[in-house]
């Protein structure tokens, strides 16, 4: 009779066994997509299981249920779930986990977005080209949770979802995006931490291979064209404007792109609650590092942003990653930055391993890992953002997330006095083939501005349409790891050689170090002889 008993137990345990294997099991733990202010999306992967119930509440009792939809990944039984929250108050933290069977998540918690109208200021992550790196093979790892999460804790402390509003991403998020194990071990798992409390924003690089995967795995705003959704987005938050674009072959040149674009400019113009407008696309215009990785199309997207931001007064961004590395360059004429948001894993683009070049625009590159924190000003009288880069070094020299580089743009003018115009004036006679214009000191009422930028013109005609000299100065360059601009003040400049027996005019503007230029200073004259 003990025999036979004992023969029961272990039956019964079998079957239990049995029963428990085919239990669903959470492969990718829960993560945040398409915040609203009355609304979220929640997406989980399990091994198994259709079950797809969010357990949600203002408190960590929980008390409300959500059941959402799942669908296949990869023809197996494995199922991404998907639950969308409805109902939800504005700029409001919740705690929720996610139910698929037997299989239930930890508590996370998350916060709504606020209207433009609540004036609430807010923070967010950039970072790119987190493929995975056989050499650093928990690089990315690193940066989110040695980086980015131990930075909030310290800079802000609190919760993570009080401290950032959402993580945008430009590109490149695996090496392969055809190859599922990836998503799962290379992305989702390193970020689970960060992505179950703040959603995540990607566009497609050109490693995600426009795979199936990359669309089955994110649910992004769905107001691009609808032969393109989830190529193209756009996605508010307070006061800025996040634009989602395709730089990638088969997408960068089409019509149909910039025809949204320019659609979604000139609304955004007219919308009194947008201050800012922040783009994201994978390739670089220019790319002080690594020039055969450029793309000339970005040029357009560039240029369209440009003008955007000087028509209405609503200063832009766009970031980029393909680089591996960071730069930070501003365009001439406009407040627009450029911004590459790289490397947050893939293989550092060392100064000297490929082709580069000295670009105007960019006046800080560096060759290391790390990730960029924005901070918005949502104040209605006087908005602001602040762009900081966040270090991690390299393998010369490992950083502690320092802070390696910052600038901040105002929404309003805050132009600098016009510069004095000193010598030579009054049609002074010029020996010389060449001559040095010299131009007064900078002065501003913004507390705290400096002088960052010096534009000189030189014209043998008063309306400056001809010039015989157009140069553009920073106050800082930082090229190949030395600042070429170290010892320039930027109150002077040696022309180019002038012609002689010819009459000239010229004129000088300068710019403070958040993008605002002067007037132009009163032009003055001079001869050669």
């Amino acid at each position: 009779m003990k025999k036979i008993n004992q023969l029961i137990i272990c039956l019964l345990v079998g079957i239990s066994g049995l029963f428990a294997q085919n239990e669903p099991q959470i492969l990718i733990q829960p993560y945040l997509q398409d915040a609203e202010p009355n609304s979220i999306t929640i997406k989980w992967e399990t091994d198994s299981g259709e079950e797809s119930i969010v357990e949600w509440g203002s408190t960590e009792k929980l008390g409300k249920k959500t059941v959402g939809m799942a669908y296949d990944i990869n023809f197996s039984n494995s199922r991404i779930h998907e639950v969308k929250l409805t109902g939800l108050k504005r700029f409001t933290e919740y705690y929720y986990r996610v139910k698929t069977g037997k299989a239930t998540s930890d508590i996370f918690q998350f916060k709504t977005p606020p209207f433009a109208s609540d004036q609430e200021s807010f923070n967010m992550v950039a970072m790119s080209d987190m493929q995975y790196d056989s050499q650093h093979p928990n690089k990315f790892s690193e940066v989110v949770n040695q980086g980015v999460l131990q930075y909030l804790q310290k800079e802000y402390g609190g919760k993570l979802p009080d401290n950032l509003a959402m993580v945008l991403i430009p590109g490149d998020l695996v090496e392969n995006g055809s190859k599922y194990y990836q998503w799962k071990e290379h992305f989702f798992d390193p970020a689970q931490k960060l992505f179950a409390e703040v959603p995540v924003y990607p566009v497609l690089g050109n490693h995600e291979r426009n795979s199936i995967f990359y669309f089955k795995y994110f649910s992004l705003p769905e107001n691009g064209t609808p032969a393109y959704a989830e190529h193209l987005w756009y996605k508010d938050y307070g006061n800025t404007r996040v634009i989602g674009l395709n730089s990638n072959d088969g997408y960068r040149d089409l019509r149909e792109q910039y025809q949204w674009l320019e659609k979604v400019l000139e609304e955004t113009a007219k919308n009194k609650d947008i201050d800012f407008v922040f783009a994201q696309l994978h390739h670089p215009h220019k790319s002080e590092l690594w020039i055969p990785g450029e793309e000339e199309s970005t040029g357009k997207v560039v240029k369209m942003l440009e003008a955007f931001s000087t028509e209405t007064g609503k200063p832009s961004v766009h970031f980029f990653g393909h680089t591996h590395g960071y730069s930070r360059g501003q365009s001439k004429d406009h407040k627009h930055l450029w911004i590459n948001v790289a490397s947050a894993g893939g293989a550092i683009d060392n100064w000297g391993e490929f082709e580069g070049r000295d670009y105007d625009e960019f006046t800080v590159t560096q060759d290391e890992y790390g990730f960029v924190m924005v901070e918005v000003d949502g104040n209605r009288n006087d908005p602001k953002f602040t762009i900081k880069r966040i270090s991690r070094g390299n393998e010369e020299k490992l950083r502690e997330n320092e802070l390696r580089d910052s600038i901040t743009v105002w929404r309003l003018e805050k132009k600098p006095d016009a510069p004095k115009a000193i010598k030579p004036i009054h049609d002074a006679k010029i020996a010389s083939e060449f001559t040095l214009l010299k131009a007064g000191e900078f002065s501003s009422s913004l507390n705290g501005a400096f002088h960052a930028a010096s534009h000189w013109q030189v014209s043998e005609s008063r309306d400056f349409e001809k010039l015989a000299l157009d140069s553009w100065k920073q106050y800082e360059n930082w090229y190949y790891k030395e600042n070429r601009q170290k010892d320039d003040d930027l109150t002077d400049e040696k022309t180019k050689r002038l012609k002689p027996n010819t009459a000239y005019y010229w004129r000088v503007r300068y710019r403070d170090q958040n993008l605002n230029w002067s007037d132009w200073s009163e032009t003055a004259a001079f001869k050669t002889e």
